[in-house]
């Protein structure tokens, strides 16, 4: 049985941050890390992965540890790069929750200035490069002699970049009765070395590294820009002739938001993630397997044990946290010999992350441009002509026999046909039905947030906690002004506000319908994020 975070020891106080974070149950170095720090009465060597959740790891236990009330420097991690010191300080951040602790990275390259600074003013974790670190020593503007906690964070990559001198000379400077924990992806002997020299007895924990493998055929991303990856998704929904499959998102949030917008939108999808109960994930399984939804939202957790053969793609709607999960998503079609695809959406600053998981994972990740509107378009086209012969081929029912020769006595079959489609489709097969899709890249422009296809989006100064809805929504739109509700897409409900997208032309008069002097405005032009 797989542990929870919980079951690890940490406060609720830490589990109330980490389910904020949207972690639903830890990695395999987490949980075995976790407990053995908080035991706290013995050094760690730890051999993992890159990847795999080793800062949360060490980072949990040591906010559970931090005294909030002294102002000295408790802890000290050691990175390789200023990369991946910046990354260490911003996680654990991250993971703090409404605790008062103060993390602070420093390394080469920032002015040492800001730095002295910022360790004047009281700091409770320093992250920081072996140069950088070494440099405030012999100044004596970092003094490590009270720490009861020291991390070498890929301790091998210090060995390869020649900080070995640079680890055993801070390791002398510290606290001789700290406890010391070194996580390595490999265990060379220099490293192991100088952990028989400086590590006074020490427990190993070590996660077996896993093959990462699959047959897929086809992997490919698009960069869009956050604000964009919604329609991104639909796009791909829409572009295909027979979807079926699964949208992996980060949090449960995530979760709950894309798969409301998508029946927002009218197509058939549902959420499963952690907080769901056993009994609504087992009947919405059941309707994704008998195919009478085409899309499941889920987390990756919330996920396993699917076992469905036939789905065509598996789309990444946010990046995955580590190669492992990459493989593990994906792994999920091109079963039963059936050829799947695997779609990715990243943003610009998520390319570097993006290549490190596809040469972790030894996959080959193409770019590709997303479908044009002319080709969603033409699609939709495509399958109404097949579906509309589809029925022909069938039994009809005599009612829809005496309402089309009622129709055709007053017009020309044609024009009665297209009226037909017209009226079921709205504006199903107009251009300005679709919003723009904004990829990674480019000047982020100011003003009001209107597409080249003439819709607008508005804000509207109501939310969740005002008990709304997207239904609720386009009624009171639709009951104060002379747009239809077919006209009113891509609802979007947040906590204390909301968006919609409606024709250009029709904005305004909404805008001017809900003005009411001497108030604030309850409908705005949404301004470009």
């Amino acid at each position: 049985m797989k542990k929870t975070f919980k079951d690890l020891g940490l406060s609720p106080r830490t589990l109330d941050a980490v389910n904020k974070k949207g972690f639903e149950e830890p990695t395999e170095i987490q949980a075995l890390t976790i407990p053995a720090m908080l035991g706290g009465n013995v050094n760690i060597i730890a051999q993992a992965q890159t990847g795999t959740g080793k800062t949360a790891a060490f980072g949990l236990p040591l906010i559970e540890m931090i005294d909030q009330n002294k102002k000295s420097v408790q802890a000290l991690i050691l990175a390789p790069t200023r990369e991946l010191a910046v990354q260490v300080a911003e996680e654990i951040n991250s993971l703090k929750g409404d605790n008062n602790i103060k993390v602070v990275p420093i390394y080469g390259g920032q002015s040492i200035d800001q730095q002295l600074r910022r360790l004047k003013k009281g700091v409770h974790i320093v992250v920081g490069t072996p140069g950088r670190v070494i440099d405030h020593l012999n100044r004596r503007t970092l003094k490590l002699g009270g720490i009861d906690h020291l991390i070498l964070d890929e301790a091998d990559e210090m060995l390869n970049m020649g900080f070995v001198e640079d680890m055993e000379e801070i390791m002398k400077h510290s606290n001789p009765e700290r406890k010391t924990l070194l996580f390595s992806a490999t265990m060379p002997s220099r490293i192991k070395a100088l952990a028989n020299k400086y590590m006074d007895g020490y427990e190993f924990l070590k996660v077996e590294k896993q093959q990462l493998t699959t047959n897929l055929t086809e992997q490919i991303y698009f960069e869009v820009r956050m604000s964009s990856k919604f329609d991104a998704l639909c796009r791909i929904v829409d572009i295909e002739e027979d979807f079926y499959g699964l949208v992996f998102c980060r949090t449960k949030r995530d979760v709950d938001d894309v798969a409301s917008r998508l029946v927002d939108r009218g197509y058939d999808a549902e959420a499963i993630h952690g907080d769901i109960s056993q009994a609504q994930r087992e009947r919405t399984l059941s309707k994704f397997k008998k195919k009478k939804i085409n899309i499941l939202v889920a987390t990756d957790v919330a996920a396993r044990g699917i076992d469905v053969n036939d789905m065509t793609h598996v789309i990444n709607y946010s990046l995955p946290q580590d190669p492992e999960s990459y493989v593990h998503r994906i792994g999920r079609t091109g079963r039963a010999g059936k050829e799947g695809t695997a779609i990715t959406f990243i943003t610009p600053s998520e390319y570097g992350k993006l290549m490190f998981i596809q040469k972790a994972a030894r996959v080959d990740i193409k770019k590709y441009e997303l479908p044009k509107v002319a080709d969603i378009i033409n699609a939709k086209k495509q399958k109404l002509y097949d579906d509309i012969v589809e029925v022909m081929e069938g039994k009809i029912d005599e009612q829809y026999y005496s309402l089309a020769k009622a129709l055709l006595e007053d017009g020309n079959p044609t024009k009665v046909l297209a009226a037909a489609l017209e009226y079921c489709l709205d504006d199903d097969l107009k251009p300005s039905a679709y919003s723009e899709i904004r990829e990674g890249g480019g000047a982020r422009n100011k003003g009001r947030q209107v597409d080249q296809h003439g819709k607008a989006r508005l804000f509207i100064a109501l939310g969740k906690k005002d008990k709304v809805n997207a239904r609720k929504l386009v009624e009171l739109i639709t009951k104060k002004t002379s747009i239809a509700p077919g006209q009113i897409k891509d609802v979007q409900i947040m906590d204390k506000f909301s968006f919609v997208n409606v024709p250009f032309d029709s904005a305004e008069e909404i805008v001017q319908s809900f003005k009411v002097r001497g108030k604030k405005p309850l409908i705005t032009h949404a301004k470009k994020r």
